[in-house]
């Protein structure tokens, strides 16, 4: 657990670059148009490829306070997104009442992976290693703390 800690902002920035790339791929390979509600999802998880892509290599954990909004937002609207997709009684809250519909499934691998599903995934993933990746600092900051009373 202690190399997830140190390498928490790398795997943080390594998911969120898979995520982006991903995304990319179903709208402008497989020519999937994005419905109202993964852009929004695209509106969070694209600054995370830049912003962690740059604190990985200035390794720079400072960020993490302000990526963790971003992280855990984009995931609450990917578990909305999931569920509208899922439950039926969610469908009549809908927002994309007009264009490309929420509830469309592009793709639905195992009954259960839908494009909202692996959205969700990165957001959880991405949010799981920004908190490793701070716990990883305050214990730097309480061992240099301990080296400076001794």
């Amino acid at each position: 657990m202690a190399w997830i800690r140190q390498y928490g902002l790398y795997f943080a920035w390594v998911v969120s670059l898979v995520a982006t790339g991903g995304s990319l791929y179903f709208s402008e390979i497989a020519l999937f148009e994005p419905c109202k509600l993964c852009w929004f999802q695209r509106i969070f998880m694209y600054p995370l490829t830049v912003l962690l892509g740059i604190a990985s290599y200035r390794n720079d954990r400072w960020i993490i306070p302000y990526t963790l909004p971003l992280s855990v937002i984009g995931g609450s609207i990917s578990l909305y997104h999931y569920l509208l997709q899922k439950v039926p009684a969610m469908k009549s809250f809908s927002p994309c009442t007009r264009g490309v519909p929420c509830t469309g499934d592009y793709i639905n691998w195992f009954g259960f992976v839908t494009i909202p599903f692996l959205a969700l995934t990165a957001f959880i993933l991405i949010t799981w290693f920004l908190v490793a990746a701070r716990t990883a600092e305050s214990d730097e900051v309480d061992e240099t703390a301990t080296e400076k009373d001794a």
